[in-house]
């Protein structure tokens, strides 16, 4: 959640999410792989899809990281209030 005032030397682990992705879209592409050559069409599909969710992932970490360390939202996005208290 964003309060306005979040510290300047904030870090993001997206080098992290980017290792993490490649090593689990090498894993369940090669899962997927493995299991349509011994004929499990069910299990070669499960691998393909989290092999896509991975795909995914490694893209937004990779747009993430190519917008440097300080991107900030634009003007028109105003920072979130912190939640009332009940």
């Amino acid at each position: 959640m964003r309060t306005g005032s979040e510290p300047a030397t904030a870090r993001s682990a997206l080098r992290m999410r980017l290792w993490l992705s490649v090593w689990g879209l090498l894993w369940f592409g090669g899962g997927t792989a493995a299991f349509a050559v011994v004929g499990r069409v069910g299990w070669a599909a499960l691998c393909g899809a989290l092999a896509l969710v991975a795909l995914v992932n490694l893209a937004v970490v990779v747009h993430r990281m190519r917008q440097g360390p300080r991107f900030q939202p634009g003007r028109d996005v105003p920072p979130y209030l912190p939640p009332s208290r009940r």
